[in-house]
């Protein structure tokens, strides 16, 4: 009995021990940092910078010395006849013989090796690896940012669905208690059915709206674990409560930071573009130019009318080639100037997005600078809303319960009520999300 009472107590603790391991807490800092790291997404773009630099250098190693080898046997089961005119052997003018030449098996092994020399397209594509290398790192940087706003409006629902969960059950209790005085003020024949049915109306509505608000906090829950890149199902607990977050998150000095356009994400992958139909066009004029490549190459061949190839006495014969290959294009019937004309169109093109660009960046960080400061004004408001609502209410009830409101006018109280309090929890979550997107623009946290 006692061994079993101690393999009890060792089951629960390791249990303990085990949840506690799987158990992630979060501050919102380092829910976005667990995501910058196990992000499905930031995982795929930061494989895709690997993928970069490997692209780099098979761009690059094109141009270098290239060995291929080949080894070579055949058996000629019936070996071709050739026609000599007899009289080269004595025989009569006007007959021939009929002769075979070589021996019907032959093996031959080959190495060569092949140089570029001179390729316009090598030099333009070795000069766009650079670019290459730039857009896969923005287009990190890019993800980045993404992960970055999206575990912060995922994080901030989770905050509102407990908020709105532990509210609504206060309401819930609230109104339940309000049901319980108001039936038995009914049933002492002190106050009116319609009281009652009116309070029973507005407690369904409550507890379905609880119901709802558990089923979604579970799934926000969910979606946060998949933005971070956690199981779904993961125990994750969140150590921020809404309003201290919100409250961090003024900084009425942000829509002041000085703006270079040069560190936003969205910029400098338009300049990608740039660079990208820059290389192009070089690309395009390079095909007007000469190639030239060498090559050599060294070989052994053998002959038997047996396969004794393997044998240490089989005679092999050596040879070797040196040679250059000059490729120069004279006329394709102006097909190569209409490419290259294309590829400027394409570079002029995308000159005028970069300067569209420009002016939608500019217009998007004034956009969310009047969002930012907006929100931070509604949360103002919201909150003291939120203040007047409760005392409106709890005067009401009080009006109610004296026989002074009625019930329409503390049910009334009570939307009113419930409808500044979900402006209060979104109006939080607004100020995060708000500086988040704007923190992108700008690229304050410089991902």
């Amino acid at each position: 009995m006692r061994n079993r009472f101690l393999n009890l107590i060792l089951l629960l603790l390791v249990s303990l021990a085990f949840s506690q391991e799987t158990a992630h807490s979060f501050t919102l800092e380092d829910a976005v940092a667990f995501a910058l790291e196990n992000n499905y997404t930031a995982i795929n773009a930061e494989r895709d910078m690997v993928d970069a630099e490997k692209q780099k250098w098979e761009t690059i190693a094109t141009g270098l010395p290239q060995i291929s080898g080949a080894i070579s046997y055949q058996n000629q089961l019936k070996q071709p006849v050739l026609l000599i005119p007899a009289e080269f052997f004595g025989g009569e003018p006007g007959t021939f013989q009929e002769i075979s030449f070589g021996q019907p098996q032959q093996a031959s092994a080959t190495a060569t090796m092949t140089q570029q020399i001179f390729d316009g397209s090598y030099i333009v594509g070795v000069q766009a690896t650079k670019a290459f290398l730039s857009y896969s790192a923005n287009n990190k940087e890019k993800t980045a940012l993404e992960v970055r706003k999206a575990t912060v409006a995922a994080y901030g629902n989770v905050l509102l669905a407990i908020e709105s969960v532990a509210i609504l059950e206060r309401n819930k209790a609230t109104l339940e208690k309000n049901l319980f005085e108001t039936q038995k003020i009914y049933e002492n024949g002190l106050g009116d059915e319609e009281s009652v049915e009116q309070l029973k109306i507005t407690l369904s509505s409550v507890d379905n709206q609880l119901k709802n608000a558990i089923r979604l906090k579970q799934i926000t829950l969910q979606m946060l674990n998949l933005t971070m890149g956690i199981e779904l199902d993961s125990p994750t607990q969140l150590s921020e409560n809404l309003d201290d977050l919100a409250q961090k998150q003024i900084d009425l000095s942000l829509p002041e930071t000085e703006f270079n356009i040069e560190n936003n994400v969205d910029y400098k992958l338009v300049l990608n573009l740039n660079q990208q139909r820059y290389y192009e066009w070089k690309l395009a004029k390079s095909k007007a130019l000469p190639t030239l490549n060498a090559f050599i190459n060294y070989g052994a061949s053998a002959y038997s009318d047996t396969f004794n190839f393997l044998n240490s006495d089989q005679q092999w014969f050596d040879s070797s080639i040196l040679g250059f290959d000059l490729s120069i294009p004279l006329f394709s019937s102006f097909k190569r100037d209409a490419s290259t004309q294309r590829a400027r169109i394409a570079l002029e093109k995308a000159k005028t997005q970069l300067t569209e660009a420009e002016e939608q960046i500019r217009l998007q960080l004034e956009s969310a600078k009047s969002d930012y400061i907006l929100a931070i004004e509604q949360y103002a408001t919201a909150k003291e809303n939120l203040g007047l609502a409760e005392r409106i209410e709890n005067k009401n009830q009080i009006k109610y319960f004296e026989g002074i409101a009625s019930s329409f006018d503390l049910r009334q109280a009570q939307t009113q009520l419930y409808t500044a309090q979900q402006d209060y929890l979104q109006s939080m979550v607004e100020v995060v999300n708000k500086k988040t997107a704007l923190e992108a623009i700008i690229n304050k946290n410089n991902l």
